[in-house]
């Protein structure tokens, strides 16, 4: 394999770079602002100002938020599909990547579209959190 001309080198780099500075940028807007306040700045869910639901990733920003804060019940509250969702799909990748198999990117995308409509009805049905009630005797 015949190495990378030096423009291409630089060109991923650059793009790498540019990537880490919007994504610490993106972090530290949501880290320093508060997406729990009325008062934070950031557009609309699509999804839900068309249809009134919540999408699957509806709390995300709380969620990473809470989690730039270490409060990880918070996170949990605010959107668990994604708190427990992106670290198991990343764990996966890395392991079948670690076993040298390659990711197949079809049955994988079914599972997580179906994983998230799932998740987006269920979190929109009428009671949802179901959260048993404690009898106090």
């Amino acid at each position: 394999m015949a190495p990378s001309p030096p423009s291409t080198r630089r060109n991923r780099l650059l793009i790498g770079l540019g990537t880490g500075a919007a994504l610490v940028g993106s972090l530290a807007y949501i880290g320093i602002g508060d997406p729990h306040s009325p008062s934070f700045v950031f557009p609309a869910c699509p999804f839900k100002s068309l249809t009134g639901w919540l999408c699957p990733a509806c709390g995300g920003l709380r969620m990473t938020h809470d989690l730039l804060h270490g409060d990880l019940a918070a996170a949990f509250v605010d959107n668990a599909f994604l708190l427990i969702g992106l670290p198991l799909l990343l764990a996966f990748v890395i392991v079948q990547r670690s076993r040298g198999k390659r990711v197949s990117s079809m049955p994988m995308l079914t599972v997580i579209i179906a994983a998230a409509v799932v998740w987006t009805v269920a979190r929109n049905l009428p009671g949802f959190p179901l959260v048993p009630t404690v009898l106090s005797g």
